[in-house]
């Protein structure tokens, strides 16, 4: 993978953070994890049936970025562990994103 450049695993679109998220349902405690690739670990304790464990992480990261559920758009990955997500206007940032510098 030499020569390549690393993506960042969120963007900004304006006043929308654009997330992208590797998912770990059935975890023993809700968290953000660290940064992996291009995408940020977010664990759920919410299984994986029928899109719950994704509706139930939508409703945790809109407490940690105190937006509203309906701020929150889940792009793709609704059944899967990839996601990427739209958060419109985070009124907060998770350390880890604070800590990123986008180049």
């Amino acid at each position: 993978m030499s020569g390549m450049t690393e993506r960042p695993f969120y963007t900004w679109e304006g006043d929308v953070l654009v997330l992208n998220i590797l998912g770990t349902p059935n975890a023993k405690k809700d968290g953000i994890g660290k940064v992996k690739g291009h995408q940020l670990c977010v664990s759920v304790k919410a299984v994986p049936r029928d899109g719950k464990a994704t509706d139930y992480m939508v409703r945790f990261l809109a407490e940690e970025f105190a937006v509203s559920v309906r701020d929150i758009e889940v792009v793709t990955g609704r059944t899967n562990v990839n996601k990427v997500l739209r958060i419109k206007s985070p009124q907060r940032l998770p350390g880890v994103i604070g800590q990123q510098k986008l180049f």
